[in-house]
């Protein structure tokens, strides 16, 4: 089952605000999709957060709601200037 990796760099001003932006999207998002997200940060880099979600059985469902909810909760305000939410999705290789 994928899994997805999302990072971004946040502007240090806007890190409590947007932490808080994150989590209730996170929360709104396991009320949708059954996936409960969770926020990391970089050791050593602070501002450099990372969220993760997985297990995920419908990937084009999660997608969808994930960025409905982006936008509804204002994820991208906040991020440091030159940055953007970068998603990877990786799955389980069959060697």
């Amino acid at each position: 089952m994928p899994g997805y990796y999302i990072y971004y760099r946040v502007a240090p001003e806007h890190a409590a605000s947007l932490e808080a932006r994150v989590r209730a999207m996170q929360a709104a998002l396991a009320a949708k999709t059954g996936i409960a997200g969770r926020l990391l940060e970089k050791r050593g880099e602070p501002l450099l957060w990372m969220e993760v979600y997985e297990d995920l059985a419908d990937g084009e469902r999660f997608e969808q709601a994930l960025s409905r909810l982006v936008t509804e909760h204002g994820l991208t305000d906040g991020l440091l200037p030159g940055s953007q939410r970068k998603t990877e999705c990786f799955i389980e290789g069959e060697r």
